[in-house]
Order: C-alpha cells, then sequence, then structure tokens
C-alpha cells in the first residue's frame, strides 16, 4: 500500500470497492479484459464506470472515461480522485490497470494534475496513489490554451 493522497485510507478503500463492483458490469466479449473505474467528486459523491467494448473497437469507451462522461454529462466538474481496478475476465485481480494515454487525456481536461489523486489496486490492502501529473507529468490541459 502507498498512501500519499490525503484520503483516508477507509475512504481509498470504499473507492477501490466500488471500482471492484463496477467492473463486474463491463461488457468485454472482445478483449475479456474488465476494468471498473470510481471517481470521487469534489463534493463527496461517487460515480462510477466500467469500460464498454464494440465490434468496431473505435467507439469503445474506457471505464475511466465512461465514470468522467457520466459526472460531466450530469454538470459535474470538480473531482479529487480516481479508483481503477482491472485484470482478465474471470481472474480476481492479478494486475494493476493504470489509465490509458486517452484517459489520462480526458482527466487533465478537468483535474487539476498536482492534486488529482489516481489509485491503482490489486486489492483493498494492494494499492498505489499517484498524482496525474506523476501520469501525464508533461500534460496538455486547457491552461496550454490560455
Amino acid at each position: 500500500m502507498e498512501e500519499n493522497s490525503g484520503l483516508t485510507q477507509e475512504k481509498t478503500q470504499r473507492l477501490i470497492t466500488l471500482a471492484m463492483e463496477a467492473r463486474k458490469k463491463a461488457y468485454t466479449p472482445y478483449s475479456h479484459y474488465q476494468v471498473g473505474a470510481a471517481l470521487l467528486t469534489q463534493d463527496g459523491q461517487t460515480i462510477t464506470g466500467c469500460n464498454i467494448e464494440n465490434a468496431a473497437y473505435g467507439p469503445s469507451n474506457c471505464a475511466e472515461r465512461t465514470a468522467f462522461f457520466k459526472a460531466v454529462s450530469e454538470g459535474i466538474r470538480g473531482f479529487r480522485a480516481i479508483a481503477v481496478v482491472g485484470s482478465p475476465e474471470g481472474e480476481v485481480l492479478t494486475q494493476y490497470a493504470y489509465p490509458c494515454g486517452v484517459c489520462r487525456q480526458v482527466m487533465m481536461e478537468f483535474c487539476r494534475p498536482e492534486t488529482f489523486q489516481v489509485i491503482v489496486a490489486k486489492s483493498l490492502e494492494e494499492y498505489k496513489v499517484m498524482t496525474l501529473r506523476e501520469l501525464l507529468p508533461e500534460g496538455f490541459g486547457p491552461e496550454n490554451l490560455q
């Protein structure tokens, strides 16, 4: 366990649990790799998402973006953290599932990279916490266009 998020261990583990539950809803008939995410808003709400595949691949959507797009579509714009879990279908969590580059870019659009926390987990006890800036050190965001 690595704890540096400012989130309590209890809150971090709650996000991981919700991400694990969201993973069960993944639609993955092609890759059979299931991912779940739980996004914590500034006001304490949690929005979940799972990956959703498509036969054409391009229209597929990652769990992280599903959670962000659900939140943004409801008018939510402030975020504190996201927990992400993933492993092949039918398996217990065996690996860390880091957000892909596209998901990191979506996070950059809506989050402060120095403070937004990304939690990747194999279990409630085995997880890593890092900032978005650590995952995307030279990211391009809205401030670059000002």
